[in-house]
């Protein structure tokens, strides 16, 4: 529903009943916070529209901003292989999982194809996920969709034609901007690690220029005027308004809309953005558009309470609706902003918790107190990929523990209870010896809980048509 600027008003008039504002009064207050409300309304459409696409940008500056390929970072049309799993100070990418060595890379394709080779996984669970430069997922190769026999693909551009290598299967991305962010399942020991290195190591990516011929990656230069610290999630939300737009602007140059998106390119407009062409700031008020990041920012946040599309389980919510969003464009942003990257739902759900228990008595997770999460016999989350459960702070990132523990699975040995339940005990404090199999350390202040199912069962029991159901996390003790 669409609230015009006159009942805006008679409602914050209501609020200021028994005062001396008046209706007129408060929206001329209201105005002067956010300016003309239409024109902020479509402003901030269109900041949540361009979310993922300006922050895909902002995230590929700081991952290929290096000479060569090192630890979680790359050059553009490199592999970044990283051989173990990301640590507490890894900053990238929000929500990092440790169940698999990320084998990614960004690519541009408007210019020309690029040719990506995997080797024979064998029985490994592997996928590699492309990106647009829009966060969908538009092919996704790997364990589940194209088997684990070696394969090699050509990457096109959205206006590409020509001939491709025999044996090359195209895969046209919709976008110049690829982030293809693979994913090779591990379990962490020395020798897991081992061979998954060098799974990585034949992963290949090439122009098609270059294709069957000797290639060198050209010299990356470094640009010094990147932030290389600060969250990239920080960096994007710090924008003011006509800077994130002229950059969202720039950057529909090379990554055009969707024949979808037309109903939103008006809006556009309204604030001097037309796909192909530069900003113009003297389209719309300056002084309101940089009101829009922050009050838009936490519509996005809110959706993840509000939002039709995000399902609440005892105390859990999670959704269905990621990987391919069409024009829902606030949960495109949403998924964007707490988990970039995620896969289509038939590659994995990400259950997230915030609070235990549920309802009106539901509290923050706080490492002062002990939970437990049990699973009845039987019942541990059915996945054909994997599973993992895995502890973040407030803002989705790893938080150092003694024993570099960030996720537990069935890898870790789980103890039974002896009615064949088991517990995952989530506490700051080891729980002894005897128990730290089922221990996912906290840390000592707040943190959020997010359950990955790799591969979710496609039938019951099932998250994906709700006949399996996650268990609540209770508190244990508390002080």
């Amino acid at each position: 529903m669409e609230i015009s600027r006159r009942s805006m008003a008679m409602g914050l008039g209501a609020l200021g009943a028994g005062s001396a504002l008046t209706p007129a009064r408060t929206e001329g207050l209201f105005n002067e916070l956010v300016g003309d409300v239409e024109d902020f309304r479509d402003a901030s459409e269109a900041y949540i529209y361009g979310y993922p696409l300006v922050t895909m940008e902002m995230t590929r500056r700081v991952m290929t901003n290096v000479a060569a390929a090192e630890a979680t970072r790359a050059p553009m049309g490199q592999f970044v292989r990283l051989r173990s799993y990301p640590d507490a100070s890894y900053r990238d990418v929000t929500a990092p999982n440790a169940d698999t060595l990320y084998t990614s890379a960004w690519l541009d394709v408007g210019k020309e194809p690029w040719i990506v080779s995997l080797p024979d996984f064998k029985d490994r669970y592997f996928l590699f996920p492309m990106l647009s430069g829009w966060t969908d997922v538009f092919e996704v190769p790997g364990t589940r969709t194209t088997g684990t026999a070696a394969q090699t693909y050509a990457i096109t551009g959205p206006d590409w034609k020509g001939t491709l290598p025999k044996g090359v299967v195209e895969y046209k991305s919709p976008t110049a901007l690829v982030w293809i962010l693979g994913r090779i399942y591990c379990t962490g020991t020395p020798e897991d690690y081992a061979a998954v290195h060098a799974l990585q190591d034949a992963c290949k990516v090439i122009p098609l220029s270059a294709y069957g011929k000797d290639w060198t990656p050209p010299a990356n230069k470094v640009d010094a005027s990147i932030d290389m610290k600060t969250a990239v999630r920080d960096q994007v939300n710090a924008l003011s308004g006509v800077d994130y737009f002229r950059l969202l602007a720039d950057l529909l140059k090379v990554n055009p809309p969707a024949s979808a998106d037309a109903p939103i390119l008006p809006k556009l407009a309204q604030i001097g953005i037309a796909p192909g062409k530069d900003f113009d700031p003297s389209a719309a008020d300056p002084a309101v558009l940089n009101r829009v990041p922050k009050l838009s920012f936490d519509r996005i946040m809110l959706h993840f309470i509000t939002g039709p599309e995000i399902k609440n389980v005892n105390g859990w919510r999670y959704t269905t609706k990621t990987g391919l969003y069409g024009t829902d464009y606030i949960q495109r942003a949403l998924v964007t902003a707490i988990g970039l990257g995620a896969n289509r739902p038939e590659d994995a759900v990400y259950p997230t918790s915030l609070k235990s228990g549920g309802g009106l008595l539901a509290r923050k997770y706080d490492g002062a107190n002990k939970y437990v999460m049990r699973f009845p016999k039987g019942q541990l989350p059915p996945a054909k990929g994997f599973w993992s459960l895995t502890v973040y702070d407030e803002n989705y990132f790893f938080v150092a523990n003694p024993i570099n523990r960030y996720s537990i699975s069935a890898r870790q040995n789980l103890k039974a209870n002896p009615d064949g339940s088991v517990d995952l005990l989530i506490q700051h404090d080891s729980p002894g010896s005897d128990k730290e199999s089922n221990w996912l350390p906290a840390p000592a202040g707040k943190f959020v809980l997010m359950l990955r199912m790799y591969w979710p069962n496609p039938k019951s029991p099932s998250i994906l048509d709700g006949s399996w159901t996650i268990p609540p996390v209770k508190i244990a003790t508390q002080n």
